[in-house]
């Protein structure tokens, strides 16, 4: 988890995830990193199993990347070390995600057919669960996603399909006193 909790490797990820294979050289103004910064934490990344050298045509001259999904799910583990890096995680993807949906109702939304548009927006609903029953919750919705994620890169998508950012937040209230 610590891996990812950097905002330069976060941005270099999502890059390849939405864009496809890339560059150190091609990818550090976009993540506002130089190229041997961009290299460094691609071969972090690379360590932690995030990303791996992509097979694409070249001269052989620069070294290219992939993502190996197209996104993550993370839990945080039991001990001490690992919820600390969990918390850094949450920290990192809150503040990185913050501005998404403002900037996607600013930039994005306007541009939509309106089909597109009936079909985005955004849902915020209390339920009250045990643990147990929030763990099965969460395993439906990754199996109702799973055939989409999973798509393979190189299959034609269907006719008019194209990307679709779901962030989801499960955030359990506190405890009442």
């Amino acid at each position: 988890m610590r891996a990812l909790a950097h905002p330069t490797r976060l941005a270099i990820l999502s890059r390849l995830q939405k864009d496809g294979p890339s560059t150190a050289t091609a990818l550090a103004p976009e993540v506002g990193a130089t190229p041997s910064v961009t290299s460094w934490h691609l071969r972090h990344l690379a360590e932690h199993g995030l990303v791996r050298d992509a097979e694409v045509e070249s001269d052989g001259r620069q070294r290219w990347w992939e993502a190996v999904g197209r996104g993550f799910r993370f839990t945080p583990p039991a001990d001490e070390a690992g919820r600390d890096a969990a918390t850094l995680l949450s920290r990192v993807l809150f503040e990185q995600a913050q501005d998404l949906p403002a900037r996607w109702v600013r930039e994005t939304e306007p541009l939509l057919e309106d089909g597109w548009r009936r079909s985005a927006g955004l849902s915020n609903t209390t339920v009250v669960v045990t643990a147990d029953e929030l763990d099965t919750i969460e395993a439906a919705i990754e199996q109702v996603l799973a055939p989409y994620v999973l798509r393979s890169k190189g299959s034609a998508p269907e006719p008019g399909a194209r990307p679709v950012r779901m962030l989801r937040y499960v955030l359990p209230e506190a405890p009442t006193p």
